[in-house]
Formats: structure tokens, C-alpha cells, sequence
């Protein structure tokens, strides 16, 4: 079975005034922390941005052994980013991931990718039904499918694919934190002061600790 890694890369963010995934923590880009959680996890890396001028400085990042690739619709939001990876995604099953989630738990990823098996998908849920959708596993063809035609009738949301989907396994953050007991998997940058948790958090912890989860 082959799964695939698909890290969306796209979005500009106006806190920062660059791209979240370029943003250092503990001397390397956020983007960086994720490709190193996944990289015995999943057989091929993909990187999805906006722009041409962010393929380059991903690839240099990614390294010979990952794909970036450029959306090149004009529709905004993760969904054609995800789409966009779907399509060129050679193995059975899909991880899906932001860029900006730099304490992503490898543990946690293995065990949605396991749970994934026969399924359509595998998704985290909170007890008040709040779903991770971009920190899930898919079976690529079906999401493919179901994200084409969620994009065909206008909507561009992640949930808008989901509800498309047929045979999804739920995975309860009650189970997860069995795993990761401070749910550090879901922590992302979205803001100067996220930014600020991470570096304490990463001093706290220590990079090894957390990448383990």
C-alpha cells in the first residue's frame, strides 16, 4: 500500500507579511517540521503553493525527493490546493496536512493512516463534533472525486468534500490523546503570538520529543 503526503503551502498570511511555511522555529521553516514528521511515513512528499515564485523556495526545501506543485485555479480557499494534490498523488491513500502544524505528531499520522485502510477517510474528531479535516487521511481516487464536485457546484471548504464522502472513519481526539496527551498534533501558527507559544513549547519539550509525539 502506498500513501502519499500532500502539505498545502498556499495561503499568504497578512500577520506575518510572508508565507506562514517559510516562517523559522528552532532553525527551520515550519514546512520543514512537517516534512519531518511524515518522512517515514508516506512513499512520496508533495507540496501544493499559489505561485510560481513559492514552488522555488519549497523545492529548495523539499529537497530532490518531494513534488511542489502549483494550483492553478483561481478559486481561494484548501480545498483546490488538496484537489491539486489528489491528482498527482500515486499512492492509494492521501495524507493531508497544513503547512503550519509544526508539532504534528508522526504516531498520531500512522495510526489515521492504519485506521484509513478500506475506508474513504480518516478524520479526527473533537467530542463537540469538530472535525481536523486538514490533518486527515484519504483514499486519493474517492477524494479526488468528491473534491471535483464539491468545486463544480461553487464550494471551495474542506467539509464541502467530506460531505461528499461515503465510508468515513471517525478517529475521537479522546483516542489521539492516548497518543499525544497535550493534543500538540493540532496546535498550528496562525498568528505573531502562536508563533511565540511554538519557540516556548519547542524549548519546553525539545524538537526530537515533540516529532515523536
Amino acid at each position: 500500500m502506498q500513501t502519499s503526503g500532500i502539505i498545502l503551502a498556499g495561503g499568504f498570511s497578512s500577520r506575518f507579511g510572508q508565507d506562514k511555511g517559510l516562517l523559522q522555529l528552532g532553525g527551520k521553516p515550519l514546512i520543514k517540521h512537517v516534512l519531518d514528521s511524515i518522512q517515514k511515513i508516506v512513499d512520496e512528499k508533495i507540496i501544493v503553493v499559489s505561485l510560481g515564485t513559492q514552488a522555488e523556495k519549497y523545492a529548495k526545501i523539499g529537497g530532490s525527493g518531494c513534488k511542489v506543485l502549483v494550483d492553478s485555479t483561481e478559486l481561494h480557499g484548501p480545498l483546490p490546493g488538496a484537489l491539486t494534490g489528489f491528482e498527482a498523488a500515486s499512492g492509494e491513500y492521501s495524507l493531508l496536512l497544513p503547512c503550519d502544524t509544526p508539532f504534528v505528531s508522526p504516531a498520531v499520522l500512522s495510526l489515521l493512516v492504519e485506521l484509513c485502510i478500506n475506508r474513504n477517510a480518516a478524520i479526527p474528531r473533537w467530542p463537540n463534533c469538530y472535525t481536523e479535516p486538514l490533518q486527515a487521511v484519504y483514499r486519493t481516487m474517492p477524494a479526488a472525486e468528491a473534491a471535483t464536485e464539491a468545486l463544480c457546484t461553487g464550494e471551495v471548504n474542506m467539509q464541502a468534500m467530506v460531505n461528499k464522502l461515503l465510508g468515513i472513519r471517525y478517529v475521537s481526539t479522546l483516542v489521539i490523546e492516548q497518543l499525544d496527551n497535550e493534543l500538540r498534533t493540532f496546535f498550528n501558527i496562525n498568528t505573531p503570538l502562536d508563533l511565540k507559544k511554538a519557540k516556548t513549547m519547542l524549548n519546553q519539550y525539545g524538537d526530537e520529543k515533540l516529532q515523536k509525539g
